[in-house]
């Protein structure tokens, strides 16, 4: 099974910028298309964007949307998010799985906490 370990979130200012990593173990990860997903408190969990096995094409939320930019590197097997502009809005957990199938099971996931 495809373990996901995701890291690179922490407490920013409005405006910051973070970028978030999730390494997944597994031979056959480059053979997956991948997604961000977030879960605010009180809230479910949303998608965020997402990337193709290759990375030649990428989709986002509308509310992340030219702020952030998702990419991977297969020979690392990490996919990466990276968000500027950051709003409080954006405070959630995030976490990465496969799109638009997860794998049924989530990571911890990593904190983005942004002040106003």
């Amino acid at each position: 099974q495809v373990q996901l370990v995701e890291s690179g979130g922490g407490l920013v200012q409005a405006g910051g910028s973070l970028r978030l990593s999730c390494a997944a173990s597994g031979r056959t990860f480059s053979s997956y298309a991948m997604g961000w997903f977030r879960q605010a408190p009180g809230k479910e969990r949303e998608f965020v964007a997402a990337i193709t096995w290759s990375g030649g094409s990428t989709y986002y939320t509308d509310s992340v949307k030219g702020r952030s930019t998702i990419s991977r590197d297969n020979a690392k097997n990490t996919v990466y998010l990276q968000m500027n502009s950051l709003k409080p809005e954006d405070t959630a957990v995030y976490y990465c799985n496969r799109h638009p199938l997860t794998f049924g099971y989530w990571g911890q996931g990593t904190q983005v906490t942004v002040s106003s």
